[in-house]
């Protein structure tokens, strides 16, 4: 065909006595023996490739009967290639030119060049290469060295200019791999021994209708298909592009093979999504650990994530529950704007209803979770809600760890099309659930049920009923094992990141009665009030109360509008010599943070509540408080206060209560109170 292709350059038309020879021969080859036979797409397909300097050529066979050929003469700059990449171009170009027969199948590919054989390993590409090799990615084939001499036909059409590449079309799955197991260089000398009984070197391998499994994983020989595996596993339809460690558990899980940790770190180091969505680490802080639980959905962590596109069904964010025994998380969708009655109404109907009532809820200080409303609901069904302290999320690590993990896999799983993420949590709390965490060794469904669900990579004809099978035992007595060894490994887990977490951190004490420095971040205080400019510490302030091993209750002017819980890694000793001021000598060398709305003044103890003039929220992204303004007995509408809920129970309990009942009825009925409330109390002669 290249002197005939010749005649039609651009130019004067010039028919050469090498085009008419080139014309009868393609007459005589097309009307004489062998004739190309139809193809059969139950049978193994085979692909034969080769290049030379002017064209690469190609052929479709099956059981050494050609097919069909395919051929194609180079122009200047692929003649320029070199012979690495002219032997790759013909295998693109053939697999492309007969993709729709062999994308379904499994095929042998046939290549005189040595180097092409470690086409899947390679490990300095161009980005010629990438492209390629991206491509091939969607057929299951494998690659066999045949010698020149051996080329015969491809080799002879490339040297024409006459390219021949074939596609092959045959559903084979994984019984081809039993054809594969001889020739491999990883399990044909295994395969051959335990073929012949010989099994006291290699004890863990056994024979099972032609598979070779290692324990209960199936023997994946050298071929694509452990990209293929791989690749599912990390990236498939119900994946969540997860990091090395989950995604050699979901592949060591089903198959085996030496090279397999090396490979699947190969593949991920080219996932583009993961490397863009993947969140970065930091810890700080001393580690204090919470108590270990002893079944599942008893204790509970729960938070929210916020700062999503709003969505048609009115959701901008959501609700992450998460099991601290076996993990396992529930991501529902909600709105920014619920009030506490409306979050109850939600976790009632997606986990109370499956799970039944937890003994104990751990979050932050969220305004919805340390309203009245909320306190007293759970109060009244005997569970006990642990509040972090203000704005210090490590103390409820996990549910953070989750919502890192949640924000990577939607990254991953909903890309440029955002305004669907409510859609596509369902899939994302199955991936979440169905992976394994790195402190049990086991995925949350496998804890809670003792069974694993069936993710999509099962529904191909992997031979599961020829898997070896454990000794039978109890149902019960197997859950009740798996809990014991969770356990143990939280606990081992938790002593070991707790002494490597403190190793570098020195332990810090404070009595009640002593003075620190408060060191204070933006989030602490309502938006916008906080300004660059403001200095990031204040006091020096009086601890009044040691609340637990790293959290303490300090003593803020009452015109200080944050919450007065702080941990440890907040707080700095003050060293000098301090005397409290007094009242009416305080001064604001010491610039506070937040101008309150209206004046302040500090209360003494004697001081009794006129009226309740206002009540407001206080909240930020990461929790926040209540306050409300009150007018004192016997001062001027110029003196009211805002003070804080701890302050008011101090100062009037009975008075308080009321306000809160009111404040709790108008959130059952969903309600919205008028924008001043007034409370009146008499006044005590």
């Amino acid at each position: 065909m290249a002197p005939i292709t010749d005649c039609m350059r651009q130019g004067k038309f010039r028919w050469t006595h090498a085009a008419t020879r080139a014309f009868e021969a393609l007459k005589q080859k097309m009307t004489e023996a062998p004739v190309l036979r139809h193809p059969e797409l139950t049978k193994v397909f085979e692909v034969a490739c080769d290049a030379s300097g002017v064209g690469i050529g190609g052929v479709l066979s099956q059981e050494g009967h050609p097919v069909a050929y395919f051929s194609e003469k180079l122009n200047e700059a692929k003649q320029k290639y070199s012979t690495y990449d002219k032997e790759f171009y013909a295998i693109v170009r053939a697999l492309r030119y007969w993709q729709y027969y062999l994308l379904p199948n499994e095929f042998v590919l046939y290549s005189d060049h040595q180097a092409l054989r470690y086409l899947h390993s390679q490990r300095n590409v161009s980005s010629r290469h990438i492209k390629w090799t991206e491509y091939l990615q969607i057929f299951t084939f494998v690659i066999r060295h045949r010698p020149g001499v051996d080329n015969k036909v491809a080799d002879a059409l490339s040297r024409v200019g006459v390219i021949l590449q074939s596609l092959t079309a045959q559903v084979v799955g994984f019984d081809k791999i039993k054809t594969e197991y001889s020739s491999c260089p990883d399990f044909g000398l295994i395969f051959q021994e335990v073929t012949a009984g010989n099994r006291r070197d290699h004890v863990d391998f056994l024979l099972r209708d032609g598979y070779l499994f290692h324990g209960t994983q199936l023997g994946i020989p050298c071929t694509s298909l452990r990209d293929f595996l791989v690749w599912e596993l990390h990236a498939g339809g119900l994946a969540g592009h997860f990091g090395k460690d989950k995604t050699i558990t979901l592949v060591a899980d089903r198959f085996y093979w030496p090279s397999l940790k090396r490979d699947v770190a190969h593949i991920l180091a080219q996932c583009r999504t993961w490397l863009l969505a993947k969140a970065r680490k930091q810890n700080t802080g001393l580690y204090t650990p919470l108590p270990i639980p002893h079944t599942p959905w008893k204790d509970l962590s729960m938070d929210f994530v916020l700062g999503l596109p709003k969505m048609a069904r009115g959701h901008d964010s959501i609700l992450v529950v998460v099991d601290r025994f076996s993990k396992m998380a529930h991501f529902l969708p909600c709105s920014k704007a619920a009030d506490a009655s409306s979050v109850a109404k939600l976790f009632f109907k997606e986990v109370i209803r499956l799970h039944g009532l937890p003994v104990s809820i751990v979050s932050d200080r969220d305004v919805k979770f340390v309203s009245y409303f909320w306190k007293t609901l759970w109060k009244l069904f005997g569970t006990s809600l642990k509040f972090s302290s203000a704005f210090h999320p490590q103390t409820d690590g996990q549910t953070e760890v989750v919502n890192r993990s949640l924000g990577d896999l939607l990254r991953c799983l909903v890309g440029d099309k955002q305004r669907n993420w409510d859609l596509i949590l369902p899939v994302a709390e199955f991936a979440y659930n169905n992976s394994a965490n790195r402190t049990t060794g086991k995925s949350p469904f496998e804890i809670v049920y003792g069974v694993m669900p069936r993710p999509p990579i099962d529904l191909a004809p992997l031979p599961i009923d020829a898997r070896p099978s454990e000794s039978a035992t109890t149902f019960a007595e197997h859950i009740r094992r798996l809990h014991e060894e969770v356990r143990q490994k939280i606990s081992l887990s938790t002593d070991t990141y707790q002494l490597a977490a403190n190793t570098h951190r020195r332990t810090q004490n404070f009595q009640e009665g002593d003075y620190v420095m408060v060191r204070v971040c933006p989030e602490r205080f309502p938006k916008h009030s906080f300004k660059k400019l403001h200095a990031r510490s204040m006091g020096p302030y009086r601890i009044l109360r040691k609340l637990g091993a790293n959290a303490y209750l300090v003593e803020l002017p009452s015109d200080v509008h944050i919450s007065p819980i702080f941990n440890i890694s907040d707080l700095f000793p003050y060293r000098g010599t301090f005397t409290p001021p007094v009242v009416t000598e305080i001064t604001h060398a010491i610039v506070p943070p937040a101008t309150p709305r209206v004046p302040t003044s500090h209360a003494a103890p004697t001081d009794q509540i006129s009226q309740v003039l206002d009540h407001e929220a206080v909240a930020s992204a990461l929790g926040g408080f209540s306050r409300f303004l009150v007018r004192w007995v016997g001062r001027p509408d110029t003196d009211a206060t805002w003070i804080t809920e701890d302050e008011f129970h101090q100062h009037d309990p009975s008075l308080l209560h009321q306000v809160q009942d009111d404040l709790a009825a108008a959130e059952v009925t969903d309600t919205r109170p008028p924008i001043i409330h007034t409370y009146s109390r008499r006044h005590r002669r």
